[in-house]
C-alpha cells in the first residue's frame, strides 16, 4: 500500500518483468568477471567481431582451460557464439545481445541508444 503522503510519479516505461530480469541478470553476471570482460573484448575488437580460440588468450595471464571456461560462460549467456572450423573454434560476439544490454542501461540512465 502506498503512503498517502507519497505522491505517485507516473511511469515513463514499464519496468522489467521477472522473466526479463532473470535473463538479463544472467548476461550481466557473465560480464561481472574481469577476465570474461577481457575475453569478450578480445573477441569484439577483432575484425568482424570474430576470433579464433588461439587468439583470445593473447595478453590474458590465465591458462587455456580457464579461457575455455570463460568462453563457455559467455556463450551460455548468449554473448558469444562459436563455430568449429577444422581443428579450431572461432568465437563471434552476438551484436543483438550487446545492443539489448546497451539499450537497457541507456534507458535506465534516461538516454537513447542508436544503431
Amino acid at each position: 500500500m502506498t503512503d498517502p503522503a507519497c505522491a505517485a510519479t507516473p511511469q515513463a516505461r514499464p519496468p522489467l518483468t521477472a522473466v526479463e530480469a532473470v535473463e538479463l541478470a544472467g548476461m550481466f553476471k557473465a560480464l561481472s568477471d574481469p577476465v570474461r570482460l577481457r575475453v569478450l573484448s578480445a573477441v569484439a575488437t577483432r575484425a568482424g567481431g570474430e576470433a579464433c580460440v588461439c587468439e583470445v588468450s593473447e595478453g590474458i595471464d590465465v591458462t587455456q582451460p580457464t579461457i575455455s571456461h570463460h568462453l563457455k560462460v559467455l556463450r551460455e549467456a548468449g554473448l558469444l557464439t562459436s563455430e568449429r572450423r577444422a581443428s579450431w573454434v572461432y568465437y563471434r560476439v552476438v551484436p543483438e545481445t550487446l545492443h539489448r544490454l546497451s539499450e537497457l542501461l541507456a534507458a535506465e540512465a534516461g538516454l537513447a541508444v542508436t544503431g
